[in-house]
């Protein structure tokens, strides 16, 4: 029946009920850090601010994610979701030609990385 609702109900949709019902409940644990609802959509609109005061970035631009598995992964996706940005997930052990084909069919207007994430696109 969800699928079938207009406006659709997304993931980001479902997230803020969570957070609006149950903020203070752990949503995700991460080695011996537990985040709560709340914590993830702080964090998450602290980037949201972040990507669209300081880098301009608007609605509906792409933005290139290559970020390893851990929570700052998830209030990224949270954060471009809130401003309406498709987020191009990039692998982040690819790297080479792999890594350059992928940047280039995201056509993202701009690439997230983490300081450790230094790949050679060739």
């Amino acid at each position: 029946r969800r699928f079938s609702c207009r406006p659709a109900v997304t993931l980001l949709d479902v997230f803020q009920l969570h957070a609006r019902r149950q903020p203070h409940q752990p949503l995700l644990r991460f080695q011996d850090e537990i985040y709560t609802y709340e914590d993830m959509d702080r964090r998450s609109n602290r980037v949201a601010w972040a990507l669209s005061r300081r880098l301009g970035l608007q609605s509906g631009r792409t933005v290139a994610v290559f970020l390893p598995n851990e929570p700052t992964y998830l209030w990224t996706w949270l954060a471009l979701a809130k401003l309406g940005c498709p987020m191009a997930c990039l692998n982040c052990n690819v790297r080479g030609q792999a890594l350059r084909h992928a940047l280039e069919a995201a056509q993202a207007t701009l690439v997230l990385a983490s300081p450790g994430e230094r790949g050679t696109t060739g």
